[in-house]
């Protein structure tokens, strides 16, 4: 699918259908596998030896977009890639998901359910490493990775006994910090009023949902056969990111698109029976925050696309394209694979 989205944009920017396709290939799915066969092979435990030091990496990677001739923009984020000397790019942001998840259910399996359960051991130290890594991000700007990365973090600190109570405080909290970053930019309350009436504007702020409403409903039951999307020919925004699941919708139909969404809610059973199973505190929390990872992202990217949510700029997870984001999410899918060979050995 990431072939059809992107052959029209490739010929455009490089005249190659396929460059992009090839890119994503060589940068993003060859690492990735390589990724995956290293961290499938090497025990879970060993990644907890360095949990300090990801979060720490994790706050350097975010502030390094900032620096003059290191960071770049892309799409809507102002700062949001680090370039290497001009010979590669990445995007950090991705880079951290795994690496917050990594350090928190280390720190939170260290300390046990009753102090994280505690106000002034527990849910203080949280809000706190959060905060820094929040405040980073909201900097970018990229509200949706944002909201991923939070969702991640209170997800996995609910599982390590956060009481109700302070969760709800987080998140009236959190609530707060969103209505300021739509006040202080209108285009964030223009997106708003989109996801509520998509109608009042169709070629102005919003022409990329009722572009998504078209591919969506065009395709049918179906779909118009593969590679035959219309509204790949630069009508609809990021057909190869964000607006992806449109492009299937097209070109596949409703039966397709229903069976990609029925392999994500597969995968959330079978994480959650094993994080159900597993008996290591450290191995649960990292299974329930890559699998909170994986099929939250792709929620939001479908709602979205659907018109259930505001659109964010979130990619579809292991589909959309991006070298980074791919190859982080087949390094998290090894650590997987990995914990699940042990809880079948024990």
């Amino acid at each position: 699918m990431l072939s059809s989205a992107s052959s029209v944009e490739s010929f455009r920017r490089y005249s190659d259908t396929y460059y992009l396709f090839r890119h994503q290939l060589i940068n993003g799915l060859l690492p990735g596998l390589i990724l995956f066969f290293i961290f499938s092979r090497v025990n879970f435990r060993f990644w907890e030896k360095f949990s300090v030091w990801f979060f720490v990496l994790s706050l350097i990677l975010l502030l390094a977009v900032f620096i003059p001739g290191i960071g770049s923009g892309h799409g809507g984020a102002t700062k949001s890639w680090i370039n290497v000397m001009g010979l590669f790019s990445f995007q950090p942001s991705e880079i951290v998901k795994l690496f917050l998840i990594l350090s928190l259910s280390s720190w939170f399996s260290y300390r046990g359910e009753e102090r994280n359960g505690d106000f002034w051991n527990g849910l203080i130290p949280f809000a706190i490493a959060l905060g820094l890594i929040s405040l980073l991000v909201v900097l970018q700007p990229d509200i949706g990775t944002l909201v991923v990365i939070v969702t991640i973090a209170l997800i996995i600190y609910f599982t390590a006994g956060a009481r109700l109570s302070h969760i709800l405080g987080l998140l009236l909290v959190g609530l707060g910090g969103f209505g300021i970053l739509i006040a202080q930019a209108p285009y964030r309350a223009q997106r708003l009023m989109t996801f509520l009436h998509p109608e009042l504007d169709p070629q102005g702020i919003g022409y990329h949902i009722n572009q998504a409403f078209l591919a969506i409903g065009s395709g049918g039951l179906f779909g118009l056969g593969f590679g035959q999307s219309r509204q790949k020919f630069a009508y609809l925004p990021e057909v190869m990111g964000d607006s992806i699941f449109a492009v299937i919708a097209e070109e596949l139909g409703f039966f397709f698109t229903a069976s990609l969404i029925i392999l994500f809610l597969l995968l959330a059973w079978r994480g959650l029976k094993l994080a159900k199973i597993i008996n290591d505190d450290y191995a649960r929390l990292v299974v329930v925050g890559i699998i909170s990872w994986f099929t939250f992202q792709a929620f939001l990217n479908i709602a979205a696309m659907i018109g259930l949510m505001p659109l964010t700029g979130i990619p579809l997870p292991f589909i959309s394209y991006g070298g980074t984001a791919l190859a982080t999410a087949l390094a998290a899918t090894g650590i997987l694979a990995n914990i699940s060979r042990f809880a079948s050995s024990h």
